[in-house]
Parts: C-alpha cells; structure tokens; sequence
C-alpha cells in the first residue's frame, strides 16, 4: 500500500536495530535482592563504603513508591530485569583489542571514526562495562582526568575526592529509581578539569545496551574546577527487542567559579526501553553550565535535566529536541534553581508528535528567598504531524525572590496549509515543502547538537519526507 502523500516518517532505526549475541558473557539473576547487589560491588573490587551506600540505597528503593504523575510504567518489571551484564571482554586501551563483536557495534555506529577525527578522549561501554577507553596524550599532560569511575575508585586521590561528591546532587532520596541506581550502578566515566585549564576538544562517552531484558545504570561523574572548561558529549542507543529494558544512569556535575561546561547528550535508545535518566549540575559564582539534548527513541522516557545555580551570576542554557513516534511517550523538559544573587536561566524546547506519540515538556524554576535579581526565560515550541498525537506544556513557577524576571511562552501547533501553498508556488514539491518547514522547525536546536562526531548522531534527527502531489 502507497504510504500517505503527507507522512512523516519516523527516523530511520535500521543502524541501530542490530545486535549480537552473548556467547561468553556472564548475566547475574533478574530481580533486585542484597545478594545480587554484593554481588555486583564484589565484582567491581569496590571499598567497603561503596557497599554500603548500595545496600541503604536498596532499601530505599523498597520503600519508594513508583512515580504516579508521568507516563505509566506499568510494563517495567524489575522481576524480570537483569541489573548486571559483563560483556567478553576487559576494558582495553587499544581498539584492535576489542572483541570483534562489540568492536563491529561500535564501528558501525560510526564511534571509532569520530575518535579518529575530533575527539580528544572517547569511552565505550557495552552493557555493564566499559570495554574501551583512551584520551589523547596532549590531554592527559594539560593534567585532565577521564577514566572509568570505577577505575578512578582505585585511585586513592580520586577515591577520596568521589567519596565526597559521589551522588550528593542525586541522593538515593530523590526519587525511586535514584535509588535504584544508586544501589546496582556499573560503569560511567569520571571527569576531572583542573583549575584554569581549559580543552579545545570535547571528550565523548558511548552506551551501547545490547542484552535484551536488561538494564544499564551508568554514572557519570565530572568536576570543573574554577576558571576551566570542558565540552563533554554522551551518545546513546540499544536494538530493539520485545521484552522492556531499562535505562536509569545519573550524571552529576560540578561546575566551579567561572567555569564552563557544556553537556552534549544524544539519547537514541529503542522502543522497548523505559528510560528514567536523572542529570544535575551545580554551578558556583559565575559558572556556567550548557544542556544540549535530543531524546528519541523509548517506550516511555522521564528526562529532567537539573541546574542548581549556587553562586552569584551562575549562568544555566537548556537547548533540546524531542521525537515522540508511534508508542512513544515521552516526558522532558527542564529544572533550575536560582539559589544565589544575579542568576540568569534559558530554557529552549522544540518537540515534534507523529502516529500517535506523546510529548510532555515540563518545566520547573525555582527562585529561592536568595535570587533577588535574578531572571529566567523558558520557551517551549511543539509540532503535532497528524490529528491523532498529543502535546502538552506544564509549567511550574515557584518565584520566593522579589526583584526577578520569570517568564514562560509556549505554542503547540501544526504544518499550516498556507505555508505549503505559499513554498509550492514558487516551485517546491509538497514533499519538499514539508520537508523544509519540519528541518526549519527543528534547526535553531539541531544546529546546537554535535553532529558531526559520528554517524550514528547525523541520523538522529533527520525527518524523511515521503509523498507526491496528485
């Protein structure tokens, strides 16, 4: 049957639906019980504080309710889902050494190739364990750390140093499934930026979940020291399968005087991934901290990432896009704490709904009894594709500061006819007008995303426009 003259088709996922399978790697039992979680630190060799952080972050999960305002997430069942997969391998520096499996996953999703040409540092993790990590020599003399946390835990020096930050922007109290990271983490990268140094090129992180039925709960853990910078870049992404997985990472950042850090995330994961991500950054006296998000891909997705503006004149962007498909629903936006004196927030948001997806932004600002002369602007903008998808804006202004400026705007709509009419007469196809009013739409945050580190991040939020006039 000729598809619809005006269908929007939903992203190409042929590049990533593809898996291998497991022969040689080690899977602990699905559920959640203290055994499995000692079993989990045993492995990684971790001190004996670790564990018990694990442990109290367990029974806090117990205790927790699952969240009852979002999407449902009835189909997770943390009966069924495998907390801990070890792939065949070791981490290794050289990437000739990677089992060929994974070394082709990764290849054909374009990650070696972007290492090759702009990156100063990549990491790779397969399922429970990163599998490849190397920085480039000019990197490591500048004095920046980026390893494994887990490896940096080894370190006396930065295991002191997570001991102290390791989830204090993200305690296990926060919600559920804190806690569940909290209690069953495994791999992630730990960032180190000492003060004054700043890295012209940006370190990438990649997460590849391949095991069907499991869930990957990386932590990513990085410092910026006062009057450095750092450009950091997270991709990923998973096949499909027909059983639910789970994604619930945690990233904290710390961002200190006059500072800078942008965040780069790609989050591409498949149809069958509930994912429940929690990011947070705190920046000090005129630190500064850039999201740039795009979310596709999952059954369900809560995706708030947080800025807590501790200092005087910290500074906070948020730039994201969002693609809800058919059996999508997807529920991000942003949060901002204006905790100090003279801090300034943006908040851009575009998000298309197609075949029936469902995209909800929300948004908190928070200003506390301390932000006085402070200001914040949020602007979401939403495209519905067809009568049978669903947008919905919800704010939430809890202003306890006098003398700011908090401003909200949102506006959800549609292609309008006129527009078509207006790009066919001067001698544009319909498919090709459709095609330059949805890139237009998406552009101002697009543009944003670094696409251009791998081939994997070029497809993500590429709309293929297919029809013909008649």
């Amino acid at each position: 049957m000729a598809k619809n003259r005006t269908e929007v088709a939903d992203i190409d996922r042929s590049l990533y639906d593809f898996s291998y399978g497991e022969e040689g790697f080690e899977r602990l039992d699905a559920g959640l019980t203290p055994e499995i979680v000692r079993e989990i630190s045993e492995r990684k060799n971790e001190p004996a504080w670790m564990l018990e952080r694990r442990l109290k972050s367990l029974e806090i999960y117990h205790k927790t309710p699952n969240p009852t305002w979002g999407p449902g997430i009835d189909g997770l069942d943390m009966d069924h889902i495998v907390t801990y997969v070890k792939p065949n391998t070791s981490q290794k520096n050289d990437w000739d050494s990677v089992p060929d499996d994974i070394k082709n996953t990764f290849e054909r999703l374009g990650i070696p190739e972007a290492e090759r040409s702009y990156l100063a540092g990549v990491g790779a993790q397969y399922d429970s364990e990163l599998v490849y990590h190397n920085m480039q020599d000019t990197a490591a003399k500048m004095g920046i750390v980026y390893s494994g946390i887990e490896e940096a835990l080894r370190v006396p020096e930065w295991e002191a140093l997570i001991r102290e930050k390791f989830m204090t922007l993200i305690p296990p109290t926060d919600h559920k499934f804190a806690a569940l990271h909290g209690a069953v983490w495994s791999g992630g990268s730990f960032v180190y930026v000492p003060k004054g140094v700043k890295l012209d090129f940006p370190l990438q992180s990649y997460f590849r979940l391949n095991a069907a039925g499991a869930g990957q709960f990386e932590h990513t853990l990085i410092i910026v020291e006062d009057d450095a910078d750092l450009h950091f870049i997270e991709g990923c992404s998973a096949p499909k399968y027909n059983v639910a997985n789970l994604h619930a990472g945690a990233v904290e950042l710390f961002v200190g005087k006059r500072a800078h850090l942008r965040y780069s995330t790609i989050e591409n994961w498949s149809k069958n991934m509930y994912n429940l991500n929690t990011k947070r950054a705190r920046c000090e006296e005129e630190g500064e901290i850039e999201w740039i998000s795009g979310s596709f891909g999952s059954h369900v997705g809560y995706l708030y990432p947080m800025s807590v503006l501790s200092g005087r004149k910290s500074r906070s962007s948020f730039t994201g896009i969002t693609f809800a498909g058919a059996g999508q629903n997807l529920d991000t936006g942003c949060k901002v704490v204006l905790g100090a004196p003279d801090t300034t927030a943006t908040v851009e948001t575009k998000s298309i709904s197609k075949g029936g997806g469902i995209s909800t932004f929300r948004s908190s600002i928070v200003a506390t009894p301390t932000a006085e002369g402070s200001a914040a602007s949020v602007s979401c903008q939403s495209l519905m594709l067809d009568d049978i998808s669903r947008s919905d804006t919800i704010p939430a202004m809890d202003i306890r500061a006098k003398n700011v400026d908090i401003g909200h705007e949102a506006t959800i709509g549609r292609i309008g006819d006129d527009k078509i009419f207006y790009l066919m007469s001067r001698g544009i196809s319909e498919e090709e007008a459709r095609t330059m009013i949805v890139n237009g739409f998406a552009n101002p945050v697009s543009k944003e995303l670094p696409l251009e580190y791998a081939v994997e991040m070029n497809n993500l939020i590429k709309l293929e426009m297919e029809g013909a006039i008649g």
